[in-house]
């Protein structure tokens, strides 16, 4: 992890960017956000299966995350979980589009999130009802990423990670995993701005391509990333940085995840990308009146 630097001291760096459009509609970022997850894949670490080829499932599950107070719903057809099996396109679009399709005509208030690295699914998911791009690999699996973001002008995630979902365990060499990061964002932001890509969330991508321990000194330090002036996204909904560290498995771990979205809630995070919305709400209630008192 190289050597430690102290970047834990409270700041006065407040975002800059302090809204969100998600097709017109501005979300107020001074109050954190909810972004539930819906996995419409065989294998997924922890929902694998629970929605595939369910419409029925999928539907009752996105209906539950809005009414628990989810802002955001995001669609993945990959699994992006360590070792994953790659898939199609055809196949990651077949399973995303039918779910964006399905959930924008039947829930129109919802904001849906595409989950993907592939600009074709992005798109193809934009045309079907997405209002915003989650991408795990920030453009890096493929360069015409940017371009789809920049044309339809939506919101878009970027986040950390080496490799591919297949190789990142090996890629966790780091001098020091704070700074390579903070280089990595400002690199990236600034070839986004070029493209007028207006709204640019930050996801450090905890699990992708870091250890433990590394994913811990990147949520002691995420103060140092509000320094880049953009909201920040917290993924660490039952991640077997938590179980892993407490033992167990991904079903024993909502408990280990509501003390780490605490904790990233104090440091800064705009966002939460949960499995479990009520949880993660309520985290962010009892978050924001101590911030009042």
């Amino acid at each position: 992890m190289g050597t430690v630097i102290e970047l834990e001291a409270e700041s006065n760096i407040f975002f800059k960017k302090l809204t969100l459009n998600l097709r017109g509609k501005l979300v107020d970022l001074r109050q954190p956000h909810v972004m539930g997850i819906l996995n419409v894949t065989p294998d997924s670490f922890y929902d694998g299966g629970k929605y595939h080829r369910s419409e029925q499932k999928l539907l009752s599950q996105a209906e539950q995350m809005l009414q628990e107070g989810a802002t955001i719903l995001d669609v993945g057809g990959y699994s992006s979980r360590p070792g994953a099996t790659d898939i199609t396109l055809e196949e990651e679009k077949s399973r995303v589009i039918t779910a964006i399709e399905l959930i924008a005509n039947q829930l129109p208030e919802a904001n849906i999130s595409v989950d993907t690295f592939r600009a074709e699914v992005a798109e193809e998911a934009l045309l079907a009802g997405a209002c915003m791009v989650n991408d795990i690999s920030g453009g890096e699996l493929d360069p015409k990423m940017f371009e789809v973001v920049a044309r339809y002008r939506v919101p878009y995630v970027l986040m950390h990670m080496r490799g591919t979902p297949q190789t990142m365990k090996q890629l966790t060499d780091y001098d020091n995993v704070v700074v390579e990061l903070l280089d990595y964002f400002q690199r990236k932001i600034a070839q986004l701005r070029q493209r007028n890509v207006a709204d640019i969330i930050l996801d450090l991508g905890f699990g992708f391509a870091k250890n433990i321990d590394q994913n811990y000194f990147l949520l002691k330090n995420l103060r140092a990333f509000q320094e880049l002036g953009l909201p920040l996204l917290a993924g660490l909904s039952r991640k077997s940085m938590i179980y892993k560290r407490l033992g167990g498995s991904p079903n024993e771990a909502l408990n280990g995840t509501t003390v780490l979205n605490t904790i990233a809630l104090m440091k800064g995070a705009s966002i939460l990308r949960v499995h479990d919305v009520k949880e993660a709400k309520e985290a962010i209630q009892l978050v924001e009146y101590m911030k009042n008192e």
